[in-house]
Parts: structure tokens; C-alpha cells; sequence
């Protein structure tokens, strides 16, 4: 992984990554995947996937660093607020989606020595 510095690219490309990363995690543990990166004004969410009957709105977040704390630690408030309102905006535009229960995930992923450690954390908030 690079450096500190590295340009948005490399974020970016590093985000997708992670993504796929998450995405074939879950679906390896029985999530359906649904759609990827949904944006709105109100913000992003990184995956939306079914499980069982259930909507699942998923945020991924990758750690390079363990110094700035876990993925999961990063999803505060405020993101918390972001993702719901994004969440409604997708329930709203997909109303046989609305008929369902819903939660929110976090796959936090963080990389030493190039492994990868998943942590998923079901209903987060």
C-alpha cells in the first residue's frame, strides 16, 4: 500500500479495492449484493446488499495505519447521519426495497504485511 501522500488516485483505487474486498466477503457469508457506491446530495454508501429479507446499507472503511484507530472507530456521528440520509434517499427512489427491514453494517478492513483482517460488524448503529 503507499504511502501517506498518495494522490487521490490511489485512494480512490484503494477504496474499490477494498470494496470487492467486502463485497466477496459477504457474499461469501450469504449476503445478495444489490447495487455499489449509491450517491445522493446527502453522501455515499459504499454497498447495499440483502440479507435474508432484510436491506443491508454497508460502509466500508480500510486501514493502512493501525496509529489513526480502526475502521470502525471512524464511522462517528456525523457519518452515522450521513449514511441514514443517504439510506432514506435510496428508500424513497426504491420503494419495494422500503417494504423491508433495514440495518446498518461496517466492514472495517485493515492490511499488515499485505493481509487483509475483515472485521464485520452487523447492525453498527
Amino acid at each position: 500500500m503507499p504511502s501517506p501522500t498518495k494522490s487521490s488516485s490511489t485512494t480512490r483505487q484503494q477504496g474499490q479495492q477494498a470494496e470487492s474486498l467486502a463485497q466477496h466477503h459477504l457474499q461469501q457469508r450469504g449476503l445478495r449484493f444489490i447495487t455499489r457506491n449509491y450517491r445522493c446530495k446527502a453522501g455515499e454508501i459504499d454497498l447495499i446488499m440483502a440479507d435474508r429479507d432484510s436491506v443491508v446499507f454497508i460502509e466500508v472503511r480500510l486501514r493502512n495505519n493501525p496509529r489513526f484507530g480502526s475502521g470502525a472507530e471512524s464511522v462517528d456521528q456525523r457519518k452515522q447521519r450521513k449514511l441514514t440520509a443517504t439510506a432514506l434517499h435510496y428508500l424513497q427512489r426504491h420503494p419495494d426495497q422500503a417494504k423491508r427491514p433495514a440495518r446498518f453494517d461496517v466492514v472495517a478492513i485493515s492490511m499488515q504485511q499485505n493481509q487483509a483482517d475483515i472485521q464485520w460488524i452487523e447492525n453498527a448503529f
